[in-house]
């Protein structure tokens, strides 16, 4: 990773490594804004992914982008443009209108299609990628996911006595434990 407030490109992932209070949200949602603007396609959030560490920036960063979304699809946002407008312009060689109307469309789709906007934790991400490869990891497909280290332990205790008896090892180490 790079210094503060920088970005890492490496193919179609950029990483974004910043201390607390440095504006890490106003990079994030810039870029995110960035790249949906930049396409010709209105649903192009459907094809990106953020991540990042807490529910509460996962919530922070959507609201974000919806509201600078809504803001840049305002009558006067060519008139009165917003900073992030203007940082947008500049860095994507798009005029302000261009800005405008293409923000229009985004803001309609993405609320149709809010499902479909993907910004969530890290710990969401790599729920929802081991319970589509479940099968292929021998999981059950109901698994659940603990953070109670109580719960798990105790579960981990009665699977362990379940197996006494039926298990020559587990039994010898219980015994000798004992």
């Amino acid at each position: 990773m790079q210094n503060e407030n920088s970005v890492e490109k490496q193919s179609s992932f950029s990483i974004y490594d910043a201390a607390a209070g440095s504006g890490k949200t106003f990079t994030l949602v810039k870029e995110y804004l960035k790249q949906i603007l930049s396409s010709k396609s209105e649903d192009y959030f459907k094809h990106l992914l953020a991540i990042t560490f807490t529910n509460k920036a996962v919530t922070e960063m959507k609201q974000r982008i919806v509201e600078t979304l809504v803001n840049f699809s305002e009558e006067k946002s060519v008139a009165e443009p917003l900073p992030m407008m203007l940082k947008i312009a500049e860095e994507t060689d798009k005029s302000l209108v261009e800005i405008q109307m293409q923000s229009r469309k985004i803001i309609k789709n993405l609320l149709h299609n809010y499902a479909a906007f993907s910004v969530e934790t890290v710990d969401r991400f790599n729920h929802r990628l081991i319970r589509t490869f479940a099968r292929d990891l021998k999981l059950a497909t109901n698994f659940e996911v603990t953070l109670e280290t109580n719960e798990l332990l105790a579960e981990a205790v009665d699977l362990l006595l379940s197996k006494a008896g039926e298990n020559k090892e587990i039994t010898k180490v219980l015994l000798d434990f004992a």
